[in-house]
């Protein structure tokens, strides 16, 4: 059986210590989805919304979040993070926004927090640049997609 990596020998909580892992390539995927009324996401479509462009401005704070991700999630190491992409597709036929994040760098521990961040505050954002047009949008299937690197290896979602 796996053990609680964030627990102590006396059941508290505790940063790991990776000082002497071996740094390896780190990268890792997640999405959320976020659906929303047929008008609202015409509106951000066409770009009609009075405060700009809706999928910019999400990108951008799904990438922030990233790089900040030790300051929100208490037990996370601050890492320096090689690469993270924020992309953002619309799914018409569902009314839909599906976003994708992945996470890299080269590294002593992985990056899912930083994907799981990063497709999330993406999805926050959406919903806070459109909350006054509809407040009762839904963000939903936040997950991992896929992880690479590191002692526990390759994981990857099932299609």
């Amino acid at each position: 059986m796996t053990t609680f990596t964030h627990i102590n020998s006396h059941g508290e909580a505790n940063m790991v210590d990776v000082s002497n892992k071996q740094d390896s390539v780190r990268e890792a995927r997640a999405e959320a989805i976020v659906t929303m009324s047929q008008e609202t996401l015409q509106m951000i479509l066409k770009g009609d919304h009075h405060k700009g462009d809706v999928f910019a401005t999400a990108r951008i704070a799904g990438i922030q979040a990233a790089k900040r991700t030790w300051e929100l999630i208490p037990l996370c190491h601050p890492l320096l993070l090689s690469k993270v992409e924020v992309n953002i597709t619309p799914i018409s036929e569902s009314n839909q926004v599906r976003i994708e994040s992945l996470c890299k760098l080269s590294g002593k521990t992985g990056v899912e927090m930083e994907a799981l961040t990063a497709a999330s505050v993406a999805a926050l954002t959406i919903y806070d640049m459109c909350k006054a047009v509809q407040k009762d949008m839904v963000i939903e299937t936040v997950r991992l997609l896929e992880k690479s690197g590191g002692k526990s290896g390759h994981f990857k979602v099932e299609a």
